[in-house]
């Protein structure tokens, strides 16, 4: 009888802990069978889109079961560009918890030298030739990324300096928060970020938000970034490229690093 009901137990908590994983027409219930297809390859779905033309965005809370303030705290910046990406990562969700993917996220060490494809040079070059955890916002000295983590923190704030293959030096406050059922990394640059020693992007006007979700078929990553910058700026640099190709390359470093953890 005791062997009996301690399975009956087991059993219990291990379906109640599985009921709480969403699917993924949980989070989007109404998304075509096109960008649904895109979003189980290894690519995902990436959309490009402008203020001026109107934004597309899937992941708003009229289309999507995602906590609202994910997209509404990119808006809030008032950009002129967006680039929304989604992808689910399929591999076994029990494998994977929120504290591998937490632990992931904080080899910052690890985005140094990742490739992105150049259209002028005509082949792959590192985004970013450096780049390192630093100890605050008016402190910028590098400091060694740590340990993993035994227990996930509630929220967290971090720094960053990447030397950019195109804007040089930039610097990023990086924001770890647990909402929903995943968690969030919000990246915002807090010093500009300049092309040539002319400001390209303004301080507090670049975010890209990236949210992940262990989910029955993976690991869903939503992510979404947005820039303000000048209509001048916007009529000599091609904005949708160069948020696209970054958003791409953290997206791809945070991928690996889940990847490793399993």
């Amino acid at each position: 009888m005791k062997k009996t009901f301690y399975l009956l137990l087991l059993l219990f908590f291990v379906n109640n802990i599985f009921a709480q994983l969403r699917t993924f027409n949980d989070i989007f219930p109404n998304l075509n069978q096109d960008i649904k297809t895109l979003v189980f390859k290894e690519s995902g779905y990436v959309k490009s889109s402008q203020k001026t033309s109107g934004f597309i965005i899937i992941g708003n809370e009229q289309t999507s079961k995602l906590d609202p303030q994910i997209v509404n705290n990119v808006l809030r910046k008032n950009p002129g560009f967006l680039v929304e990406s989604i992808l689910v990562l399929q591999i076994n969700s029990d494998s994977i918890n929120l504290l591998d993917i937490y632990n992931a996220l904080g080899k910052i060490g690890d985005l140094r030298g990742r490739l992105y494809s150049s259209h002028t040079k005509k082949k792959l070059v590192p985004l970013f030739e450096e780049a390192n955890r630093i100890v605050s916002d008016r402190q910028t000295t590098a400091i060694p990324d740590p340990t993993p983590a035994k227990s996930l923190p509630q929220k967290e704030t971090v720094y960053i300096r990447l030397k950019d293959v195109n804007f040089g030096n930039t610097y990023y406050r990086g924001e770890m928060s647990l909402i929903q059922n995943g968690l969030r990394y919000t990246l915002t640059n807090f010093r500009n970020m300049s092309y040539l020693f002319i400001p390209v992007i303004k301080e507090e006007k670049f975010i890209a938000q990236l949210y992940f979700e262990p989910i029955h078929e993976g690991i869903l990553i939503y992510s979404i970034a947005g820039a303000d910058i000048s209509d001048f700026v916007a009529s000599k640099i091609d904005m949708d490229s160069a948020i696209s190709k970054r958003l791409n390359v953290i997206n791809s470093w945070a991928i690996d690093g889940i990847k490793k953890k399993q």
